[in-house]
């Protein structure tokens, strides 16, 4: 029998986190990636759409379509974080331009047009500040009830943030646009509310030189991939496996940044987990709540704040994830873009589908 056939729309800011996510979207032999729209965040939006096309590329799928969306957050002045991505938002890695170019269509275009004509069927991904998402909604205000459903990377509850003391990056590059985004979904069927996967949760998600090395085992991979913090900052892959090598060297990065900023040599691969529960191969329990996000205060702009306890006698408006299984969400992840690298080290040929997996 065949697979059904899982529609996702992602929306990104293509960093080193956002790169492992795509990838394995793509190593799922169910998942039909509908179009990704680009928006600034870890880098300015034209920078994203350059990696997306060539993280596409490099995978053998030129068949999907780019879109260049906002490249500026609703009302701020858009701030990007090279210092936590690279200077391309990949790490250390280098990938070739681009030949392709960009869709004619911009991306808010993408979302309503896409929503309409597959009613029921797309589930939105955002693992970026949500301004793409936003400006869509103000294009056509029934896209939650459109969408099969929406997953979202992003905010704190309850828990420091990874931008100030607390407020989480994607939501403070636009905190605007997510006040907007959960507004448009108060009161809707529980059913159709967002999954939220906020800080909480996705720094459980915690990547480990090991995790890498494993990664490189699985595609078959050679020499093996060895990381540790010992290194020199800045050593690249040897690997002959080019997806591997793209992935270890924008991980290593990663790590490194982590590292400096006193959490470990370990790197925090939040949107990866979001790809997965937006594909229903992640474990996780979520808890439905009312968000609400500062946008006024200088001190607190960006926060999200939820009402667990209906303190605020409002209608919930997203279903935050409140415990995940990193040990299943890695073996999860490995498993399938490590099978994903081997195909291609094998010459898959160009926008073939990756073989079939449990």
């Amino acid at each position: 029998m065949e697979r059904e056939q899982l529609r996702i729309l992602l929306d990104a800011d293509t960093g080193i986190d956002d790169a492992v996510a795509l990838v394995y979207l793509l190593s799922r032999p169910e998942v039909h990636l509908q179009a990704i729209t680009c928006t600034g965040g870890n880098v300015d939006a034209r920078q994203v759409a350059k990696n997306n096309l060539a993280l596409l590329e490099l995978c053998g799928r030129s068949d999907v379509e780019v879109a260049l969306g906002a490249e500026q957050p609703l009302e701020l002045k858009l701030r990007t974080t090279e210092e936590t991505h690279g200077p391309q938002g990949l790490g250390y890695a280098t990938l070739p331009a681009p030949a392709r170019q960009l869709s004619e269509r911009h991306a808010v275009e993408i979302w309503v047009d896409e929503v309409r004509a597959h009613p029921g069927e797309i589930t939105g991904l955002v693992t970026g500040p949500l301004t793409n998402f936003a400006l869509a909604l103000r294009e056509e205000p029934d896209l939650p009830l459109l969408l099969k459903g929406l997953v979202l990377m992003g905010g704190c509850f309850n828990y420091p943030g990874n931008t100030t003391p607390t407020a989480e990056w994607n939501v403070s590059v636009d905190p605007h646009a997510a006040k907007e985004v959960f507004a448009a979904y108060r009161g809707l069927p529980e059913e159709k509310l967002p999954v939220v996967c906020a800080l909480e949760t996705t720094e459980r998600i915690e990547l480990r030189p090991e995790h890498v090395r494993l990664l490189g085992e699985k595609a078959g991979s050679m020499p093996p991939e060895v990381m540790h913090p010992d290194q020199r900052e800045g050593d690249r892959s040897s690997s002959d496996n080019p997806l591997v090598a793209c992935l270890s060297d924008a991980l290593r990065f990663y790590l490194e940044f982590h590292r400096r900023h006193g959490q470990g040599y370990v790197a925090h691969v939040h949107d990866a987990f979001a790809a997965a529960v937006a594909i229903g191969r992640a474990e996780f329990v979520a808890e439905s709540a009312t968000v609400e996000v500062e946008t006024e205060s200088p001190l607190l702009r960006g926060t999200t704040v939820a009402d667990f306890g209906r303190h605020w006698d409002g209608k919930p408006n997203a279903r935050i994830v409140m415990r995940n299984n990193p040990e299943q969400c890695f073996e999860e992840l490995l498993g399938s873009i490590g099978a994903f690298a081997r195909t291609l080290r094998l010459g898959a040929t160009s926008d073939s589908r990756p073989p079939e997996q449990p």
